[in-house]
């Protein structure tokens, strides 16, 4: 890269260090942001991109280094005097104001008032130019409640804007969305850049970082590692600059026998779906795709127990089965992780052997009591087997990795010895070293003879790791398509989108 011109940058740091403790979250490290770019920072959880934005915004003092924004020495106590100062970012869990209309929340702390009466009024009409603005086609007086995820995203773009944002820092903003929300997401980043804002954009997806960013900063155990522009760098390059060696393929996905149908579906129907016909084989990776509200999460909730069918037929093993909960769905074989792991996967205050224990307590009972030598041995085993990392199996699930938690919940269910597995965006959240193994767990599950059934929104992932997957378009399949078709190219991430369109 060419050497900055002087003020070049709109935000540098230098030389910036955090210790918790014994342990260093980051070690000297530096970022340098230019005017209207946008820069991604990569790096596995634990790298430090987290404890840095946090110094930028406010919430945590540097123990050394300093920081310079738009040529000038950068001190903050607060998010509040960070946005003040220009710097406002946009967090993965979203916090907006659910009762409060869309421009009440653009213009939140901010309203305009006569005399001691909210002029609500003035309020909409300029909320309502904004929202043209940004060609985003969403009432002011709509409730936020009422809005996608996406949606919510540019509301919290759109507040920053009127804010007078200057740097917009954006943490994994695509995990939750699907492809047409994520590109109506990158409309909004482009129109920032134009307009001359700087975007920090934090994310694990390598196809969006080459698809919407100028520049990439690597993190790797608390130290920056480099930057890059994005036209002379590949997505090995990365990889190799975050986890310190090579990895050979994500997706490793290996051939392995595929027996008889184990799982069957005949025309369920559902709040969400209808007519939803499938089969998935023992060793088979089925999987599902579609945009968000697609009805694929729902048919798998239905499926589990945690929904109610209307109508059709589920069959296991060539018997038909009748479904009423998760717990009834666990008895007889189904097993699912779920798309949000701590609200729904994990008991986050509770230790990693509470966690695998929970759906597991009859096997460790000994009459009525639980075997708590029989309970410790076998969780350990567990937890080993799928390389869970952590400073011993009594750590509170919350002090993992998002990758550490996702496999801790594969452990409670591998336990559990399920015939069929549905995983629900199984690598939501996680870096690129942690999804590679995640990856290999579920190869080596579908080895054993599992069947998996694996809900994906990155096409990537979904084609890289399926044998067969099945397209859903507002409620229905709309196709399926085969790994050989994939491999031998008449079957593209275009194919596959254009069928999520409904063509």
């Amino acid at each position: 890269m060419k050497m900055a011109e002087p003020n070049e940058y709109i935000l540098e740091c230098t030389g910036l260090s955090k210790a918790f403790g014994g342990s260093k979250a980051l070690k000297e490290v530096e970022l340098h942001i230019r005017h209207g770019e946008v820069h991604a920072i990569v790096g596995e959880n634990g790298a430090g991109k987290s404890t840095l934005m946090k110094i930028i915004m406010g919430l945590l003092k540097a123990d050394s280094g300093e920081i310079v924004f738009e040529g000038k020495p950068y001190k903050v106590n607060s998010p509040a005097e960070a946005i003040n100062r220009g710097i406002t970012m946009i967090h993965q869990e979203l916090n907006p104001e659910p009762y409060l209309t869309v421009a009440e929340n653009i213009f939140l702390n901010n309203e305009d008032v006569k005399g001691i009466i909210l002029d609500k009024k003035t309020t909409n009409e300029k909320a309502r130019n904004l929202l043209k603005e940004f060609d985003f086609k969403v009432s002011p007086t709509h409730l936020v409640e009422d809005l996608t995820l996406a949606q919510a995203q540019v509301i919290e773009i759109i507040k920053a804007v009127t804010r007078n944002a200057k740097l917009v820092i954006m943490d994994e903003p695509t995990s939750s969305l699907d492809s047409e929300e994520t590109e109506q997401l990158f409309r909004v980043i482009r129109k920032l850049k134009a307009d001359g804002v700087s975007v920090i954009y934090i994310s694990h997806r390598m196809e969006e970082i080459f698809g919407i960013c100028d520049t990439v900063s690597v993190f790797r155990d608390g130290r920056y590692i480099g930057t890059k522009s994005i036209e002379e760098v590949s997505t090995n390059d990365l990889i190799t600059m975050m986890v310190g060696h090579e990895i050979s393929n994500i997706f490793p996905k290996v051939g392995c026998e595929i027996g008889d149908v184990v799982f069957k579906a005949e025309n369920l129907c559902g709040k969400g779906f209808e007519n939803i016909s499938f089969e998935v084989h023992a060793g088979e990776i089925l999987g599902f795709t579609g945009l968000a509200g697609a009805g694929r999460s729902e048919t798998m909730r239905a499926i589990f127990g945690l929904d109610k069918l209307t109508s059709g037929k589920m069959y296991l093993n060539g018997k038909e089965i009748k479904v009423r909960s998760p717990r009834s769905a666990i008895e007889q074989g189904i097993v699912m992780v779920n798309e949000d792991r701590r609200a729904y996967g994990l008991c986050l205050y509770r230790s990693i052997s509470e966690n695998i224990s929970l759906p597991n307590l009859p096997v460790h009972q000994k009459g009525l009591f639980l075997n708590k030598h029989k309970e410790k041995k076998e969780n350990e085993e567990y937890a080993k087997m799928l390389t869970v990392k952590a400073a011993s199996i009594n750590a509170d699930a919350i002090s993992l990795s998002g990758g550490n938690q996702q496999k801790v919940v594969l452990a409670k269910w591998i336990m559990a010895n399920p015939k069929v597995m549905i995983l629900d965006e199984p690598t939501r959240g996680v870096d690129v070293g942690a999804k590679a193994e995640i990856h290999s767990l579920i190869c080596k599950f579908a080895a054993q003879g599992m069947a998996i059934i694996m809900i994906s929104s990155e096409l990537p992932e979904v084609m890289g790791m399926s044998d067969r997957i099945i397209v859903y378009h507002e409620g229905k399949i709309n196709g399926e398509v085969s790994c050989e078709e994939i491999r031998n190219g008449s079957v593209t991430q275009e194919t596959i989108l254009a069928k999520e369109f409904g063509q």
